[in-house]
């Protein structure tokens, strides 16, 4: 069998970390699988780069641009929002035409527009689309926050300068719908959470909708001795809170309520100031999100490498990781792999991963006196790094995980024959 992935990216961002982990674990299971990208960023002979060129990409500049025009040159949500107008022709490859099943992934960003879609479609290849975010079922967005006009057709859009019945997320819409009417795609959600909102949305309530988790590289996040991970780092012998994401100062992260939380924790006496110490990971473009922070901090800053991570989360008593909203919560399940306890937010992805007071902690969502809560539950308790760990892998190895869309695969293409 062999399976064609595509995806905006090969490494950068979580979607594209989720499916190279696929294509890996797809061709250890026997699957001839590449992976057909935007942007090339290793030496893998599975994946296939289209020349890149990343943000200075044509397709990608002209989207920018369109949406910059239509927004009356406001850059309003610029990079929070994708239209699909351009991208590339993949049919014509050869690796489109070798294989026997497409399965797309995070096409935005100037991969492939409305139009390639439908040219895929219309191959008559069998589709599977797993969903890493809202923007199969939504207009233009990626995160639908508290609209809720996906559900009936968008219009109106919070995300622009000037929305309107007939504004660019209704545009958007209406092709989408026409794209998919009559349309047999196997639909992917990361989480029952991210499945439940496509299923009440619109343009995919007709359309299955299957639940697959993203797997987890078990063997790259391994269990390592606290003690000398924290001499490694450097960090000193006190209670450690780990804070990490690609970008710090994404307001979607939520690092305010874990400075709210921490800062909790000190005026009601329950910690001492100096008892606590954060460990932060990832970029910070606005660093002003590093002021007012109420304990001492050690910054690593952007960190790539699994060994790495798993000696942060090694060395931390608690992950808090308070996400407005996760599609699916890679770190959450990474912290669980290295023995640390999570504590984050309910309402999203991460509900499939955490049972509470169980295997991490689930807080009142965006609620800080009850994340404070959680962080003092992780300190109190002492889990067993086996039992976080086995449950992980149980789960989310990349074994299961290939196996479950094996099975998706095996069916697509019988009914084909």
């Amino acid at each position: 069998m062999r399976v064609l992935l595509i995806n905006t990216t090969e490494v950068g961002g979580g979607a594209a970390i989720a499916t190279s982990r696929l294509k890996e674990a797809l061709i250890d299971n026997g699957v001839k699988a590449k992976l057909l990208v935007r942007d090339k960023e290793t030496q893998s002979l599975s994946t296939v780069g289209l020349g890149g060129g990343g943000k200075s990409h044509p397709a990608f500049l002209w989207e920018r641009l369109s949406i910059l025009l239509a927004n009356r040159l406001s850059r309003h949500h610029l990079f929070d929002i994708d239209i699909a107008n351009a991208g590339t022709d993949v049919t014509k490859l050869r690796e489109f035409k070798e294989a026997d099943i497409i399965h797309l992934n995070w096409i935005n960003q100037g991969m492939l527009s409305i139009k390639d879609l439908r040219r895929i479609l219309d191959s008559g290849k069998p589709i599977v689309w797993t969903m890493h975010d809202m923007w199969e079922f939504t207009g233009i967005c990626h995160y639908v926050g508290d609209c809720e006009r996906y559900k009936t057709g968008c219009c109106e859009c919070p995300l622009l300068k000037h929305p309107g019945r007939h504004d660019l997320s209704a545009r958007i819409y209406h092709k989408k719908q026409k794209l998919l009417e009559g349309r047999r795609i196997e639909f992917v959600a990361v989480s029952h959470w991210l499945a439940r909102l496509a299923g009440e949305s619109r343009l995919l309530r007709r359309h299955t909708v299957s639940v697959i988790p993203n797997a987890l590289s078990v063997n790259r996040f391994s269990l390592k001795d606290r003690t000398s991970s924290r001499r490694l780092l450097g960090l000193p012998a006190q209670k450690i809170i780990c804070f990490g994401a690609v970008k710090i100062d994404d307001p979607r992260k939520g690092f305010k309520y874990l400075k709210e939380a921490l800062q909790i924790l000190i005026e009601q006496g329950t910690y001492k100031r100096e008892e606590m110490h954060l460990v932060l990971f990832g970029q910070v473009k606005d660093e002003t999100v590093l002021e007012d922070i109420p304990v001492e901090y050690t910054y690593l800053g952007y960190v790539a490498d699994d060994d790495q991570l798993s000696t942060i989360y090694a060395a931390s008593d608690v992950a808090v990781i308070p996400s407005l909203y996760e599609t699916f919560g890679q770190t959450v399940m990474e912290a669980q792999a290295c023995g640390c306890l999570p504590v984050t937010f309910g309402g999203s992805g991460q509900e499939d991963i955490i049972e509470h007071q169980q295997n991490g902690y689930l807080a009142q969502y965006c609620d800080a006196q009850d994340l404070a809560r959680g962080i003092q539950y992780a300190f109190s308790s002492s889990p067993d790094p086996q039992m976080l760990r086995a449950n992980v892998v149980k789960r989310y190895s990349e074994d299961v995980v290939a196996h479950k869309y094996i099975e998706i695969y095996n069916r697509l293409t019988h009914s084909e024959a």
